[in-house]
């Protein structure tokens, strides 16, 4: 049964995560994410696979809460892969808890309120500034005050939704802002912790790899249960028909596309390793698994940030806004976890039968 990998806390995925990948003889490498918290938080690598082999990477929880999904994903991917030759001579990289704080204390965001996924920036004359419209929006992202049962948070949404278009209104909350360090989708003024070790180790876990296809696994937008694979590549990029080739035209979707699943942001984590291995033949998704509808996960996000900055841990409102956070982007579904993860296994799969041809064709 598929949902029999989802871990019950962070503690316990990493435990299981770190016995999975010994029981294949993977090397892990551990990195000691510093905090405030007195827990052991760690990102943890495994890695299979010689070091010129053609590469699958799976990276998970950059967004915090989002590794519940992820680590069971990898979970299941390192059990298949017990005595199953045709693994072979494909070097796998799996990234596990990229953001361990948001993890273990059910946060989309670190210890310092990063989106980890706005922080991959190239230089830090870049973390500055805020979308267009985000300024206006301020006061509704981001009260100054505990959340409220009473709020009617779901018509606000709409007549904001009806005066920008959900596009424009996606774009302005979510692309990315540097100016608001307590408000929603804030990518730091700097290299994050997390940055950091991708920035100083990503080049042993890719090794001489020539050509690598990267996975990055999400929660939170789509129809439930469904997913997307989003790309970063220009709209006019002559490998958009490789990727939907691969992994079927229904199921790709370039950012570029205006009036689609996501939206453009600054400081995408795959984007950023797409650039620094420019040089060889580096292919990125980020897979993208459907909850619930955006008033509803976007409402759970800002709950959540006000409880986190505005109540006490054991206030009811706190504890509400962290269970909500967690059901939106990780639903307690049975459903929903079996169908995911099988079709997390399916896209990887995709991959992994894709990389020898790419060898080929060089």
């Amino acid at each position: 049964m598929s949902d029999r990998y989802f871990s019950n806390s962070y503690a316990e995925a990493r435990h299981r995560f770190r016995e999975a990948a010994a029981a294949v003889r993977a090397i892990v490498r551990t990195y000691s994410v510093e905090s405030t918290s007195s827990n052991e938080l760690t990102i943890d690598v495994a890695v299979l696979g010689g070091d010129s082999d053609p590469a699958l990477v799976v990276s998970s929880g950059i967004h915090g809460v989002e590794g519940f999904f992820g680590s069971a994903v990898q979970l299941a991917l390192l059990e298949s892969l017990d005595g199953a030759s045709s693994k072979k001579n494909i070097r796998l990289v799996l990234i596990h808890g990229m953001n361990p704080y948001g993890y273990a204390y059910l946060r989309r965001v670190n210890e310092d309120n990063v989106d980890l996924n706005r922080n991959f920036l190239t230089g830090a004359h870049d973390y500055t500034g805020a979308p267009d419209g985000y300024h206006g929006l301020d006061g509704f992202l981001n009260p100054r005050s505990p959340p409220s049962r009473f709020e009617p948070f779901k018509l606000k949404a709409q007549w904001n939704i009806r005066r920008m278009g959900l596009q424009a209104l996606k774009e302005a909350v979510a692309g990315g802002q540097y100016e608001f360090p307590r408000g929603l989708f804030f990518g730091g003024k700097g290299p994050s912790r997390t940055a950091q070790i991708v920035q100083e180790n990503c080049d042993s876990w890719v090794a001489t790899s020539q050509h690598v296809v990267h996975l990055d696994l999400h929660t939170g937008l789509g129809p439930f249960g469904t997913y997307k694979l989003l790309l970063t590549e220009r709209a006019d990029s002559e490998r958009l028909s490789w990727y939907a080739e691969t992994f079927g035209t229904e199921c790709v979707e370039s950012l570029a596309k205006s009036a689609g699943t996501a939206y453009r942001a600054s400081g995408l984590f795959t984007q950023w390793m797409r650039t620094h291995f420019r040089t060889r033949d580096y292919r990125s998704v980020v897979a993208e698994f459907g909850t619930y509808d955006v008033i509803r996960v976007l409402g759970a996000i800002r709950a959540e940030n006000r409880a986190h900055h505005y109540c006490s841990g054991s206030s009811p409102l706190y504890l509400a806004a962290k269970k909500e956070l967690l059901e939106c982007f990780c639903p307690a579904s049975i459903p929903w976890r079996r169908q995911v993860v099988e079709s997390a296994l399916r896209i990887i799969d995709q991959g992994m039968q894709a990389l020898p041809a790419l060898e080929v064709h060089a």
